[in-house]
Formats: structure tokens, sequence, C-alpha cells
């Protein structure tokens, strides 16, 4: 006799309203899968003599996509630069990061964690094209943002020359100036 054939969730969660199953030929069809579609499948299949139950495992996997991308900065010398980004995918995407095209590694005054990147007391040389690159194994995603140091004009805030310095006749002054 012909099965009658039904699909289930083994978790026991149903099946949502976007999946459709053919109960003659067995098929299920899952359209636009989306990440709560993976699990475990339970195709039941009786008829007069009996009932089988075959099981099959969904795994869903996701190309990175961004939460969070890179802003162009324009930054004074001697400030600090902290870029953020983030992405979503399965697997959870690594990133790693460019300046000018060239990767770019922690080192003494660069420090790089995950999506992050921090650069404390900013010089002229840090200016240039800054990439993060969120990978994996099913794709590679880049966030692009320009990175300008602006020289600032010179600022007597921290070390103020002295308003008034008095001295006398035959004495030693030393006035400083260090901007």
């Amino acid at each position: 006799p012909v099965p009658s054939i039904s699909w289930k969730r083994s978790d026991g969660n149903s099946l949502t309203k976007r999946i459709e199953h053919n109960k003659t030929k067995g098929v299920l069809e899952i359209p636009d899968v989306q990440q709560e579609d993976e699990g475990s499948y339970e195709c039941v299949a009786g008829n007069s003599r009996g009932r089988n139950i075959a099981r099959g495992q969904l795994f869903v996997y996701a190309l990175p996509e961004w939460d969070k991308k890179i802003q162009n900065a324009f930054l004074s010398l001697y400030d600090s630069l902290f870029w953020e980004c983030k992405a979503k995918g399965k697997p959870s995407p690594s990133y790693s990061w460019l300046k000018n095209g060239q990767p770019l590694t922690s080192e003494e005054r660069i420090q790089i964690e995950n999506g992050t990147l921090i650069i404390p007391m900013l010089n002229m040389s840090d200016s240039g094209l800054y990439q993060c690159v969120a990978e994996n194994k099913y794709g590679t995603i880049y966030a692009n943002a320009e990175l300008r140091v602006i020289a600032a004009a010179p600022d007597f805030s921290k070390n103020p020359v002295k308003k008034m310095s008095v001295v006398q006749v035959g004495g030693e002054v030393t006035i400083g100036c260090k901007p």
C-alpha cells in the first residue's frame, strides 16, 4: 500500500507556515531558509503494514553581513582613534585589518582585537585608507574608511608662557616656550 508521509521537527517545535510538504511525494520544501530553520527533521511514513521514521539534520550557514561599519575620521595629531566593526554570519566571522591594502598587526602603538582598532597618540604617518575585513568560510566582506591626521596649530594650553617675569638688573632669566 502507498504510504502516507508527514514531516515534523525532532525538537518538537512546529514547522513554520513557510514550510511546505507534499504528503504523497515525501518532499519537504523550505523557501527563504532562515537561521531558525536549522535543526533535525523527521519524515514519518506509514501505511496499513506499519510505519517508519527517517531523520535528517539541516545546517544553515550565513555569509558575513555588516552590523556596524567604520566611518571616515579626520583627527588631530596626538588624538586617539577607536574604530569598531561588527558582522554577523554563521560560522561567526573572524576579523582582520588592512592599511593601504597591507595587513595591519598589533604592535607597540596599534592595538587590534577582533573587530576593534585602537591607535592612541596619532601621528601623521597613521593617515591612510583602512579596511576592516570580516570573513568566514562562506564569504568575505570589507568596510573602508579614511583616516586623515591633521596637524594642528601650536597650542600653549598645556605649557603656557609666563605672562610676567621679574628679574633684577644684572640677573639672569629663562622664559620657556613649549607649545
